[in-house]
């Protein structure tokens, strides 16, 4: 596959990922309202989404199980802080602060991922790249409207600020193309790890989980709970995090969490149409700031691979 093809293919599964991740809040808001806990709503998303790909995952193996055995260390990672930690923490973040709020310390997170690449791999952010993350963030505060209706409360920051360690976990682990593990197949094997290990936490009642069986409220409707976990782990999970893996290890980490940072727009439009709440200018702008500053992430990517590609190999010592 070329480049380009390569590079188009990315951004496409980066959007779509960023489109189902943005129906994630609408879907959890109302479990949430109905009674639900965040451990037992992020467990059950979990487990659906682990079910649904199992097959999927299966097929993509092609009977080369010991993938997961000796990338072991890689589905715990993914499935403990990828998934368990950051859905948790971010559905706990919601519980004391507002969702701009827990949604903006959740995608400091691809700030993390720039750090990470300059302290482990030595990829220190060039000009371009620190303009274009400041312009992105900027929009993330125009499009979550953090300014007009934010609360603040400690917890809610902490839990936010444990959601972006999750976040850049995320990106790092499923961008990491020497995993030989299919991205769906380490979707279905760190989902099923995060349900196991949340399993555990509320086993442990280290936090409640509970459920409840009555109606949920979805677009002024009525809607079955058992159908409204579907679609969590359908749609907000399975597809979401498969698509996720695959766009990451197309574009690398740091320039699929900057696309990631596109759901913020699909979640206020999935809110507009399924609730009624139509953006505000500021959000607007917002938005249009946050794809200028996507594009200068990526140009100044690609301008690093050009340079990287056209420098001359040294030359071969001659063994005599």
């Amino acid at each position: 596959m070329t480049r380009t093809r390569k590079t188009g293919l990315g951004l496409t599964l980066a959007l779509v990922s960023a489109l189902v991740f943005g129906t994630s809040g609408a879907f959890a808001k109302g479990l949430l309202d109905a009674g639900w806990t965040p451990a037992a709503a992020v467990t059950a998303r979990a487990i659906i989404a682990a079910l649904l790909l199992a097959i999927p995952a299966a097929v993509a193996l092609r009977g080369r199980w010991r993938l997961l055995v000796t990338g072991w260390r890689t589905v715990l990672l993914f499935g403990v802080v990828a998934v368990g930690v950051t859905q948790l923490a971010y559905f706990q973040a919601v519980q004391y602060v507002s969702v701009g709020v827990a949604l903006l310390l959740e995608y400091l997170g691809v700030l993390l991922v720039v750090l990470w690449l300059w302290a482990r791999h030595g990829q220190r952010p060039r000009p371009l790249t620190i303009v274009g993350g400041v312009v992105a963030l900027i929009g993330l505060v125009g499009v979550l409207d953090v300014v007009s209706g934010a609360t603040i409360n400690p917890l809610g920051v902490i839990w936010g600020l444990i959601a972006a360690v999750g976040l850049a976990t995320y990106f790092v682990v499923s961008a990491d193309d020497r995993t030989p593990i299919p991205p769906v197949a380490l979707a279905a094997a760190g989902m099923l790890t995060g349900a196991i290990t949340l399993g555990l936490v509320g086993a442990l009642r280290i936090l409640p989980m509970r459920v409840t069986t009555e109606d949920v409220l979805l677009a002024g409707r009525a809607v079955p709970w058992w159908a409204l976990v579907l679609a969590l782990g359908l749609i907000s999970t399975a597809i979401a995090y498969s698509t996720g893996i695959g766009a990451a290890r197309a574009l690398g980490s740091k320039v699929a969490s900057f696309v990631g940072l596109t759901e913020v727009l699909f979640a206020v439009l999935i809110a507009w149409l399924l609730l009624g709440q139509l953006p505000r200018p500021l959000q607007l702008v917002g938005g249009a700031l946050i794809l200028v500053g996507v594009v200068a992430v990526k140009a100044d990517e690609r301008s690093r691979v050009s340079k990287v590609a056209v420098e001359p190999e040294p030359p071969i010592a001659d063994p005599a």
